[in-house]
């Protein structure tokens, strides 16, 4: 099922708790249909940590969606304006069925008016999903591509983002890799794509390419709660990870 279905619904936000839950609250008359008694209990199970970490309960994905929506609200309003092409952006990354856009919209407009700052949902999010990287990185790289849409990228969204990256625990090494392939300067440099240096030996980059294959593939960070709306960051991460690869193997002359 969908998670648009389940977006917005009866006690899923006191269940969930936190920001996130208040914003699901606030709005859960909005609801297209009520979520399953089973997802309730997903919800306060992971509300009171003690939700299968293994099994992507629906409730991540929905905690996920609400979160990328608010955090995408706070970072177009970062440079103090909301540009069409940024909400365009914002529904390239998310792929928003025409039926669910009245709920995200009210989601997206209650963020942007709201005092409350970005930094309690990055905290709430970035909890949620500590275990799970490869996600928090897909929302970053997200938020990024809401960033770039206007072709102008202000200091103040850079500093939202990489505000946003420590609250999730990434790493600078992983936050230069993401700003190099999603920001620039230099998007087309593959060794930054990578994160490895121009003289790394060619053990090292296939190694590192390995890596980051395995652990960005879109089946993967979708078993870990991406919701599947949410893919097409995911596959344009692999993408750009591919090419830095064939890129480099070329130069090199290796396979």
């Amino acid at each position: 099922m969908s998670v648009w279905g389940k977006l917005i619904g009866g006690g899923l936000g006191l269940a969930l708790g936190g920001p996130i839950g208040a914003i699901v609250g606030g709005l859960a008359g909005h609801a297209v249909d009520r979520i399953r008694d089973q997802d309730e209990e997903e919800a306060l199970a992971l509300a009171q940590g003690t939700a299968d970490s293994g099994r992507p309960a629906a409730t991540k994905k929905v905690a996920f969606t609400i979160a990328v929506i608010v955090l995408g609200a706070k970072m177009a309003k970062a440079d103090g304006v909301v540009t069409k092409d940024e909400i365009l952006a914002f529904r390239e990354v998310f792929q928003v069925p025409k039926d669910e856009m009245r709920n995200v919209a009210k989601v997206f407009n209650q963020a942007k008016q709201e005092a409350t700052g970005f930094e309690p949902y990055a905290e709430q999010i970035g909890g949620m999903f500590q275990g799970n990287p490869e996600v928090l990185e897909d929302l970053l790289a997200g938020l990024m591509h809401i960033a770039r849409a206007d072709n102008v990228i202000h200091p103040d969204e850079v500093a939202f983002l990489k505000a946003v990256a420590e609250i999730f625990g990434i790493s600078h090494a992983a936050y230069n890799r993401l700003h190099a392939t999603y920001l620039g300067p230099d998007v087309e440099d593959p060794y930054a794509v990578l994160g490895v240096a121009p003289d790394a030996p060619d053990a090292e980059v296939k190694r590192t390419y390995r890596s980051l294959i395995k652990a960005n593939h879109p089946d993967r960070v979708i078993a870990q709660g991406l919701p599947e709306e949410f893919v097409a960051v995911a596959n344009e991460k692999l993408s750009r990870i591919n090419a830095a690869y064939d890129r480099i193997s070329k130069d090199r002359g290796f396979s």
